[in-house]
């Protein structure tokens, strides 16, 4: 290979590397973030205990997961799309009659009570999270995200950010039906 080869590849060498980068950006850009896959999805939700938000209240285990069909949802006080998702969940828990669970992420006991006291309470047990390490053993990649579990204690479906009366009314609504047969 002569010199002059030589210094012609080096030169198409910054071109080749912007192009293969361009591809993999561009094919990333084509992906839906809001689809985020979980390795839990048809498997058993996590083995976990948390306590509950203050000492004496219950906390929330796996155990309580089963049985029915139910939501569980992971919110922290300081998370402004919680508030965002915060009326749904009343109205799922209050009109549809949906249980909520919840894990309060990361989270004040003070703050969390006080967002509740604020926001008004759809949940019927929450488990406190202060370390973040079983909203780890879901996937989880930010608060809020919201779970639905199965009667036999499976994740069935996974929503990633604020829950929209969309999201109920298409997705959530209709297979908490199906799985309530």
């Amino acid at each position: 290979m002569s010199a002059v080869t030589r210094h012609r590849l080096l030169l198409l060498l910054p071109l080749a590397v912007f192009l293969i980068l361009g591809g993999y950006f561009a094919l990333g850009l084509t992906r839906d973030p809001s689809k985020l896959p979980s390795m839990l999805i048809d498997k058993p939700a996590p083995t976990f205990s948390l306590p509950g938000l203050t000492e004496g209240e219950p906390g929330l285990s796996n155990a309580d997961l089963t049985g029915k069909v139910r939501l569980l949802n992971v919110f922290a006080s300081w998370c402004a799309p919680c508030r965002v998702e915060h009326p749904l969940l009343m109205r799922l828990a209050r009109e549809e009659g949906v249980t909520i669970h919840a894990i309060n992420y990361k989270d004040k006991p003070e703050a969390a009570k006080a967002f509740l006291d604020q926001m008004g309470n759809p949940f019927t047990a929450i488990g406190a999270d202060k370390d973040g390490r079983v909203a780890i053993d879901f996937g989880v990649y930010g608060v809020p995200e919201t779970y639905v579990i199965d009667k036999d204690g499976r994740v069935r479906y996974r929503h990633v950010g604020p829950l929209m009366p969309f999201d109920l009314e298409e997705k959530i609504l209709p297979m908490i039906r199906e799985l309530s047969k």
